[in-house]
């Protein structure tokens, strides 16, 4: 990514102010070099191997399954998610096993690793000698060069465009499959934006290095920002398969979400960035 400025935030008036997208500010950024996708399933798998690392969905035993994409023992059913009863707690699932034990990865090694954890994603890449981006560089590279897009193709509308792996259908309950498959696709799937990145939206959400505040923004300093000093929960960029305008347009190139360092779940992954000198 070029050196230079940008302008940060919601500019349409899509977000939810719950979530902090505003005020659209200018941030200037180093160059930065980015990951072209998310890190697949190949590309964990040989972390794995070399370190012997123990993801904390396996440490915990468990992780969060979507309700249509599961392949597990009834007894392994923990129960539905408060609030969002399509997320099953589900012992066994991990990121070699996405949709219960008696999942796996074959033939995925080209789709996103799911079920990592923030702290999963950052001890993958002290391995890496890599690093997570932080919120700003991640909105940036996602806008591919266009100032304020909705989306990284631009502001034409998704439902025409099919540019992205987001829930086409019935929210929660029917998925048209008219842009591939239920879950994942692989990570060059459609087509890169301007600057060669390949699915920053839809797919699955990507962790980023900062703590999340949605206040953050009225104090966010102009040159390479970092994010609050401390929080309770981690930044998560992108949207994923089951974005659905109905509940939720997070898609967006601007739009923020969070989680706990800790969780792990079917539609989170992540890509990294390059370490500076």
């Amino acid at each position: 990514m070029p050196e230079g400025t940008f302008l940060m935030g919601d500019v349409s008036g899509d977000g939810d102010p719950a979530d902090g997208e505003r005020p659209v500010h200018e941030v200037r950024l180093d160059g930065f070099a980015i990951d072209a996708t998310s890190v697949t399933n190949a590309d964990f798998a040989r972390f794995i191997e070399a370190t012997g690392y123990r993801t904390e969905a396996e440490v915990f035993g468990y992780s969060a399954v979507f309700h249509l994409d599961l392949d597990a023992r009834p007894s392994d059913v923990m129960g539905r998610a408060l609030g969002s009863p399509w997320w099953l707690g589900v012992r066994g699932a991990d990121w070699l096993h996405p949709a219960g034990a008696q999942s796996g990865i074959d033939g995925l090694d080209d789709h996103p690793v799911v079920h990592v954890s923030w702290n999963d994603a950052t001890a993958y890449c002290e391995w890496a000698d890599r690093r997570l981006p932080s919120e700003a560089e991640w909105e940036c590279a996602s806008r591919g060069g266009l100032i304020g897009a909705r989306y990284p193709w631009g502001d034409e509308p998704l439902h025409d465009a099919r540019l992205a792996n987001v829930w086409q259908g019935e929210f929660p309950v029917r998925r048209e499959k008219v842009d591939g498959p239920l879950t994942t696709a692989p990570v060059r799937t459609f087509r890169p934006n301007g600057y060669g990145l390949w699915q920053t939206v839809g797919n699955v959400w990507e962790w980023c290095a900062d703590w999340f505040d949605p206040a953050y923004y009225r104090r966010s300093p102009r040159d390479a920002p970092r994010g609050p000093e401390e929080g309770t929960t981690k930044v998560m960029r992108g949207g994923s398969y089951l974005c659905h305008d109905s509940y939720c347009n997070r898609y967006r190139n601007a739009a923020r979400s969070s989680n706990t360092p800790d969780s792990s779940t079917a539609n989170i992954g992540f890509r990294t960035v390059a370490r500076r000198d």
